[in-house]
């Protein structure tokens, strides 16, 4: 999370854009987000460098060898006159940027061929350029800063609440991830993907416990098969191909898709989904995938989102997704068929509520992550509930950190369902059978099965309370003529 201070610094930067003649917010994110490629791109190579000299490897090179190849990394420019440097960024960096990946069927070059370098002045770019740096070098080194940095920017766009475009924290992924723990022989997908986060998150958990036994056509499918994202936002393509490509996946399948529309046809062809699909609106009636409305005939997209993962899914795939709380519990008929329609025909496994400031400042909306496996023949025996309390931050607008944190004992309890089987439903998680669920229409709200022990308040009898009311009285009427005496003298 950032904090006020960086805030502030980003502020600054900002502000001195906006002065400068860029009016548009996502102008200026992705104009920002450029910039942070290009630094990245450098300290990439950096740790390629010092890792071939450590080792004696020949490690791959980014930029060019000579002379002017090596002008264009930002430790080489950034101290030099402004105007070198716009000459540099403009006319070499950029056009280099947008070509590096060479053939147009990358993600990376399709999403980068109608970018524009947009600063209007040397003054103006030196100023982002050493804003950047100087909260690079002192302080967000170690923060999954292209996130972080966009999610703050999000927070300036009035109409961010509208398309619910808010990035999932990266704590509340890794949980995700960690709960479903994929293997480097899946296909993963985000049909909602943004900046590409819980690809990214994917990415780190198979390089973190993979990393030393994957064979060389794992680490080809690493590189591009095995993710996969869909937006409808093109500023969010290219953050995402600039995110995955500076986690060593250079051709990942990013791609311009309404995903609940007729033009995705895409069916059973993912292992893993992991998603935090947009809560907010609707869409076209005329627009929606007609295998979509068999399932539940909505315009909702939280609701045609959750049958899309469905369909999208092999048998045997699983999904862990975070939808908004109504979802769990509404009570039109396309919430009741989509709830029943993962209680019967497949295998429901985990509800977790989550606390409704997780997604604060920007959202203070109540929401649950729901873990299930595609199996079109049901298999939902017992489902598991955990009421989430504390995520390791505040609740409130600051998210500062917090030593209360659910999330440790939420994955030790859900890769151990076996030991939940005596836990009551009094307990922060707990089992619930399917007939349960039934018997009440299918309703996935934690409260419909919690229950909540009230501590038995042992009170005196009346007479005792009224003899001590008296005394308190003949007190006060003492204490007053008391005070009448003082006064009197």
């Amino acid at each position: 999370m950032l904090t006020g201070e960086v805030r502030n610094k980003i502020d600054k930067i900002w502000s001195d854009i906006w002065a400068g003649g860029i009016s548009n917010p996502l102008t200026v994110i992705e104009q920002l987000t450029y910039l942070m490629f290009i630094r990245s791109l450098d300290e990439k190579e950096l740790e390629n460098e010092s890792f071939e000299a450590l080792s004696g490897e020949v490690m791959p090179k980014i930029f060019p060898q000579d002379e002017q190849g090596q002008d264009m990394r930002w430790s080489k420019f950034k101290t030099k006159d402004s105007r070198i440097i716009y000459d540099i960024v403009g006319t070499k960096v950029f056009p280099f940027i947008k070509e590096m990946n060479g053939a147009n069927t990358t993600a990376f070059s399709r999403y980068m061929q109608d970018a524009m370098f947009l600063v209007p002045t040397p003054q103006v770019l030196q100023k982002m350029i050493t804003g950047l740096d100087e909260l690079y070098e002192h302080d967000i080194k170690d923060l999954d800063m292209q996130g972080d940095l966009y999610e703050y920017m999000l927070g300036k766009l009035a109409s961010a609440g509208q398309n619910g475009q808010f990035r999932t924290p990266k704590h509340i992924r890794d949980m995700m991830v960690r709960l479903l723990a994929p293997t480097p022989n899946d296909k993963i997908c985000d049909p909602a993907c943004g900046t590409a986060g819980f690809l990214v998150s994917s990415s780190e958990y198979i390089r973190e416990n993979f990393e030393a036994e994957m064979t060389s056509e794992q680490w080809e499918h690493f590189a591009g098969e095995m993710f996969s994202g869909f937006d409808t936002d093109r500023t969010m393509l290219r953050l995402s191909a600039m995110n995955l490509m500076l986690h060593s996946i250079n051709q990942p399948h990013i791609d311009y898709v309404d995903s609940v529309s007729k033009q995705n046809s895409i069916a059973s062809a993912y292992d893993i989904v992991l998603a935090n699909p947009p809560f907010t609106g609707t869409v076209d009636a005329e627009s929606i995938n007609d295998n979509l409305k068999t399932v539940c005939d909505t315009k909702k997209t939280e609701l045609l989102f959750v049958a899309l993962f469905l369909r999208i899914l092999r048998k045997g795939g699983r999904c862990a997704c975070i939808v908004p709380d109504g979802v769990l519990f509404g009570s039109t008929k396309a919430h009741k068929s989509l709830r029943k329609e993962l209680v019967e025909n497949h295998q429901l496994q985990a509800v977790i509520s989550m606390p409704s400031g997780v997604f604060k400042p920007y959202a203070g909306v109540s929401t649950a992550v729901l873990i299930f496996t595609k199996t079109g023949a049901g298999g939902t025996d017992k489902v598991w509930f955990y009421d989430m309390k504390a995520d390791g931050f505040s609740l409130d607008d600051k998210r500062s950190p917090v030593e209360a944190n659910d999330i440790p004992d939420i994955l030790a309890r859900f890769h151990n369902l076996e030991g939940e089987v005596d836990r009551k439903p009094t307990e922060a998680s707990f089992l619930v059978d399917k007939a349960a669920i039934e018997a009440n229409d299918y309703d996935l709200s934690i409260n419909k099965y919690k229950e909540v022990v009230y501590e038995k308040v042992e009170y005196d009898k009346p007479e005792v309370i009224i003899a001590r009311l008296d005394r308190l009285n003949l007190d006060i009427a003492a204490k007053m003529e008391e005070l009448r005496g003082l006064l009197g003298e």
